[in-house]
């Protein structure tokens, strides 16, 4: 399976994340770290998709794409670490983990 076939969903899933963070709580943090992180992921995928259609490889998406990956695995998995709540920051930092490991 190609990259871009978890990094939109993935980039989707973030940025909704973000916004809904910034909804219920009204945390501009969650709106700046979900937004950001998700359109750089859904950036990488549409790069990557384009790409795939010129039947090349796009470094520049695979390294976005890891680059938020380990970035979310980290700062979410040490939120995670400090407040143990699952909801969002172990979720996020599980599913991140998961997310890069199926990309290679």
């Amino acid at each position: 399976m190609h990259d871009f076939c978890f990094t939109i969903p993935y980039g989707l899933l973030v940025l909704g994340g973000g916004i809904v963070g910034y909804l219920r709580r009204g945390s501009t943090a969650s709106l700046a770290g979900g937004a950001g992180a998700g359109l750089a992921l859904l950036f990488a995928g549409f790069i990557s998709l384009k790409a795939f259609e010129k039947r090349r490889n796009s470094y520049f998406a695979l390294f976005l794409e890891t680059a938020c990956g380990i970035a979310l695995t980290i700062v979410m998995g040490q939120r995670y670490i400090q407040s143990h709540k699952i909801m969002p920051a172990g979720v996020v930092a599980g599913l991140s983990a998961d997310v890069e490991g199926l990309q290679h």
